[in-house]
């Protein structure tokens, strides 16, 4: 099992908890005489927590892809104030890894795909880094120790070799990055190899690989899952029970964004030709939001209060997008077509939108609503049944009172219409 290492925070995730200031009353001496003043100064909302011993300044993370690509775009979202950054997928031999151009389509909101048309749609056919391994640890080495206080986190694939994942896992925490997610969900590109989706949707497969990654691992891992399986849960369960300190979903849903019905070819089009690819922005996240509400179910009921981690990612724009997730029970938000549509920026406007819903409801820390919606999920039947018992109270109120000494006075004109037949 992959343990924390000992410059790490210690504890279960936590948020600090400001006290909440009460109301004073103060006497101000004036020219005319005295005036009372009443004042209640509220704290800020703090937006900080501490997931798996990482201590972040906001649960906003940059999610693995184009926008944690190098060390220009990484060290510009740590100084835009992301909580985290997530950098681009690495393996050992990235000569493996060749990209197409274009590599990606959108589907906008509105007649026929209108060109003016909102974006709600986003598909990609791009592969894991195409950057030798060898750049790529020397920038996350590069970032740690200009940024030592921030979090970075490693994303690595690697092919169904326990010598190959092994090599990566060492070459990769010599750098100092502070935890790793593993990619066991890219939908599209080397399945062949029994890389991404294709370790996820197996859990034979997906167990044996986790065993070798937190045997090798001494900083916290997260299992990144692909939604493109029937119940989620499943590969979340074997990934925590095989070692992993948190999960992260989802990664982007199979797909083939459309037909060009002039051309007659599918989009992207490459030289005349497509693929299908993972589909993700606005459109996902209902779906997302539904996948992250089963892990998570099953995280309660299964694991507890142990100190494991969940990571929602799909469609986040706003802050409410994100807020959504935490109220499911995840720990941190990932972002990363957001960030490819409304650049690095967009993580303030996250910020204070959470924190306007904080203040909406009094709420101190991410800790204080954090699961608080969970537990108003049930099944069908339990709905059918909660139903059926609200009826029979509302008609029993429809009777009428029973005695003359039931009569209220607040309640008059309401307990004589409650016994008038039409």
């Amino acid at each position: 099992m992959a343990s924390l290492g000992s410059s790490r925070i210690s504890g279960r995730s936590s948020a600090v908890e400001f006290p909440r200031i009460r109301r004073s009353s103060f006497i101000k001496r004036s020219r005319i005489g005295f005036r009372v003043f009443a004042s209640e100064a509220q704290p800020e909302p703090d937006l900080s927590i501490t997931v798996n011993g990482l201590h972040m300044p906001n649960p906003f993370v940059i999610g693995s892809g184009p926008p944690g690509t190098n060390y220009t775009v990484m060290k510009r979202a740590f100084d835009e104030g992301w909580g985290a950054v997530i950098a681009k997928t690495v393996s050992l031999d990235a000569a493996k890894v060749v990209n197409v151009t274009p590599r990606y389509a959108r589907l906008r909101a509105g007649a026929n795909g209108s060109a003016k048309g909102q974006i709600i749609g986003w598909e990609n056919i791009e592969l894991i880094s195409d950057r030798p391994l060898e750049t790529m640890l020397k920038e996350f080495k590069q970032l740690k120790e200009e940024y030592p206080d921030r979090i970075l986190i490693a994303s690595i694939m690697e092919e169904y070799d326990k010598a190959a994942w092994e090599e990566l896992i060492e070459r990769v925490e010599e750098t100092g990055v502070d935890a790793f997610e593993i990619n066991f969900s890219c939908p599209h590109g080397m399945p062949e190899r029994k890389m991404g989706a294709a370790v996820g949707q197996d859990c034979v497969l997906l167990e044996e690989v986790c065993g070798w990654i937190n045997a090798k691992a001494t900083i916290p891992v997260w299992a990144k899952m692909t939604p493109n399986i029937t119940d989620i849960s499943e590969p979340a369960r074997v990934a925590l029970t095989s070692g992993c300190e948190g999960i992260a979903a989802i990664n982007t849903i199979m797909s083939v964004m459309g037909i060009n019905l002039d051309t007659l070819r599918p989009e992207p089009c490459v030289e005349g030709y497509s693929t299908p690819g993972g589909y993700s922005s606005k459109a996902v996240h209902p779906i997302a939001l539904g996948k992250v509400m089963r892990i998570a179910q099953m995280m309660k009921s299964e694991f507890g209060d142990k100190d494991y981690s969940l990571s929602g990612i799909g469609g986040v724009e706003s802050g409410g997008d994100a807020v959504e997730f935490i109220l499911l029970g995840a720990n941190t938000v990932q972002v990363c077509t957001g960030v490819m549509m409304h650049g690095y920026g967009v993580v303030k406007k996250l910020c204070d939108e959470m924190k306007d819903f904080m203040k909406k409801h009094s709420f101190s820390s991410i800790e204080d609503f954090r699961g608080a919606s969970l537990p108003y999920f049930t099944t069908h039947t339990d709905l059918v049944q909660r139903q059926q018992e609200a009826i029979r109270q509302r008609k029993a109120i429809k009777q009428g009172l029973q005695s003359d000494k039931d009569w209220t006075g607040d309640g008059f004109v309401k307990e004589t219409e409650s016994m008038v037949s039409n």
